[in-house]
């Protein structure tokens, strides 16, 4: 007679047992599970505020303060995001330079593809007597948005540049590789009432 044999009875139960719980896990299971884990896509949602009036042509306006340099906050607002290293970086850059120690003239550069123009421009150059000292932009040239989409810069032009306009490119590089870009152009006025003032601050 021959005897039963219970360890390759239990041992083939076991094997069976547990490839019916693993198909079962992935067949069941693992559909259900696998949601949670999805990357969320990353919104691409980019405005510009200027903060500042605008006329039918859609050029902006800004009126120069009786200081040197005027300071202005451009603002906006790109997709908001969860996480601190889903953030965008915001690409400003500005037409027009100035050099310190140079009160008369400014310099603007023309975005030309197929060469970079500058051009120095000044009222009257028989009274400049010396251009040097460093390069400074009229805008901060990077930010990051905040979690809840925000973006800001600053934006300081100065008195020579009275009457001109100044043109602004706005990247937005979004965390997965999309780019946006956005133009802006703002006038630059003098008021007339400054204007005087300045006259007879002169006289004086």
């Amino acid at each position: 007679m021959n005897k039963f044999d219970y360890i390759g009875y239990i041992v083939r139960l076991i094997i069976i047992s547990t490839l019916v719980v693993g198909m079962s896990f992935i067949l069941f299971c693992l559909p259900g599970c696998s949601e949670p884990f999805e990357v969320a896509p990353i919104g691409h949602e980019f405005e510009i505020d200027a903060r500042l009036p605008v006329d039918s042509l859609g050029y902006y306006h800004l009126e120069l303060s009786e200081d040197w340099q005027t300071l202005h906050r451009i603002s906006g607002h790109v997709s908001p995001v969860n996480k601190s290293y889903e953030l965008a970086t915001i690409v400003w850059e500005s037409s027009h330079y100035w050099k310190i120690g140079d009160t008369l003239g400014y310099i603007v550069h023309f975005n030309n593809p197929e060469n970079d123009i500058y051009l120095y421009s000044n009222r009257d150059t028989a009274y400049i007597t010396f251009f040097e000292g460093f390069e400074v932009e009229t805008i901060n040239s990077i930010s990051y948005q905040a979690e809840d989409g925000e973006i800001n810069t600053m934006f300081a032009p100065v008195r020579s540049m009275k009457d001109d306009t100044v043109v602004v490119n706005i990247t937005a590089n979004f965390v997965d590789g999309y780019i946006s870009t956005k133009e802006i152009k703002i006038i630059l006025e003098w008021t007339y009432s400054i204007e005087i003032r300045e006259t007879i601050r002169w006289l004086i």
